[in-house]
């Protein structure tokens, strides 16, 4: 029998310092955040990478 894999809070930072374009909770959260389009979030995250400081920085924030 498999042992149940441990729930720890490693690499959780990590992916919060991240916006994943293709995850549209992610995008949404962001254009919610910064009062600008789904679509420009998106762009913005093609344009300066994954970065969720570049891409609010992109997008005004």
């Amino acid at each position: 029998m498999a042992t149940a894999k441990k729930k720890t809070a490693r690499g959780r930072k990590q992916d919060r310092a991240r916006v994943a374009r293709g995850q549209k909770y992610e995008v949404g959260y962001e254009s919610k955040k910064t009062g600008r389009s789904a679509s420009a979030a998106k762009k913005a995250v093609k344009k300066v990478g994954n970065s969720r400081k570049r891409v609010e920085k992109r997008l005004g924030r």
